[in-house]
């Protein structure tokens, strides 16, 4: 297996030169560094990451605590993390928190022990202890899709738009004509959770409608629980004529309680939806939605989390993403090609 030296020796420069060119730690003239390049191409040289690392006390690696993989939006959003990543010669570690607090503070210890440069993070309902590990060791996070007041002063964040979105979605039932219009929300505490039942409120009293608590109901962000809470908002005396519900797979739960309930969309009740998937144009009918941009939520995490180790100093920020209204047959509207209207809930 070449070594550095020979790397150097084929090149014609010094392995301190060799060393500089792999791990960047000083200017090498042009034409110099693309003699090494050349010669670890042509040598099929890979670097020690290991003993690079202890060098350079870096490991070019970076840790995603993301819960839910098996979501397809946080599937999307990991791949978003991966190619940019990637992109920049870092690797992942991943881990999956669950959504539990002890949990999510433990997998990130674990990721933490690994000698991650750093962390992006899609934070719990309760991140008080994360909060608490994350400052006591000034790891180096930025927190992905949901946002967490208190980080604001110490960490970045990256999210989409929530509130304005699901306000586009309800004031679109209600132009419709629907006056009894639900919301399955998703897991109290999270803040994409209470934008969204905000976003909700803003579209009934643009539309001049009332707030009725009745109608927002609590999913838990997962198919079984949207499943109940659905047929909950079906029990009613008065039961809503359209529903949002608040991620995809509240939706499909949602689905399920309305097909059980011998329910047809959007006959017998509209449904629009926060999250499209990539088979929601394959529905009958095809569903109404709000498109998060997942990959470039995941990509734009990368950078930031890269510019922070670049300038640790530097102040905190929140980046917020727009989100698209794709518009299909789900809310009743009659069957028309397929469009997005990107930035139009902002």
């Amino acid at each position: 297996m070449p070594t550095m030296a020979d790397v150097a020796r084929s090149a014609g420069v010094s392995v301190a030169t060799v060393s500089h060119v792999l791990n960047d730690t000083r200017p090498v003239l042009p034409h110099t560094r693309q003699a090494v390049l050349d010669a670890i191409d042509r040598l099929g040289y890979t670097p020690n990451t290991l003993a690079r690392s202890l060098v350079t006390a870096r490991t070019r690696s970076i840790g995603l605590a993301v819960s839910a993989i098996s979501n397809p939006y946080f599937t999307e959003i990991l791949q978003g993390v991966e190619a940019a990543a990637l992109e920049q010669g870092y690797s992942l570690l991943i881990a999956d928190p669950h959504d539990d607090p002890e949990h999510e503070r433990k997998v990130v210890q674990l990721l933490h022990e690994r000698r991650v440069d750093g962390m992006i993070v899609a934070p719990s309902a309760d991140p008080r202890d994360l909060l608490a590990y994350l400052r006591r060791h000034q790891v180096p996070t930025v927190f992905l899709d949901r946002l967490v007041d208190e980080a604001a002063p110490h960490f970045d964040q990256v999210c989409a738009e929530s509130a304005a979105p699901t306000t586009r979605l309800v004031t679109h039932l209600a132009d419709l004509g629907h006056r009894r219009i639900a919301l399955v929300a998703g897991r109290p505490g999270l803040s994409t959770t209470g934008e969204r039942i905000t976003g909700y409120r803003h579209g009934l009293a643009h539309a001049g409608l009332p707030y009725d608590e009745r109608l927002v109901v609590h999913g838990d962000s997962e198919s079984a629980g949207a499943e109940r809470a659905t047929a909950a908002l079906l029990s009613l005396a008065a039961p809503p004529t359209a529903l949002v519900t608040a991620n995809n797979a509240m939706t499909i739960g949602a689905l399920r309680a309305l097909r059980d309930r011998g329910l047809s969309v959007p006959d017998d009740i509209a449904l629009c939806c926060f999250d499209d998937f990539a088979w929601a144009d394959l529905f009958s009918p095809r569903l109404t939605a709000v498109a998060q941009p997942s990959k470039e939520i995941g990509a734009q995490a990368v950078r930031v989390l890269l510019d922070r180790l670049a300038t640790p100093d530097r102040p905190s920020r929140t980046v917020r993403l727009d989100c698209a209204f794709v518009h299909r047959t789900s809310c009743g509207c009659p069957e028309q090609h397929p469009k997005s209207e990107r930035g139009t809930a902002s």
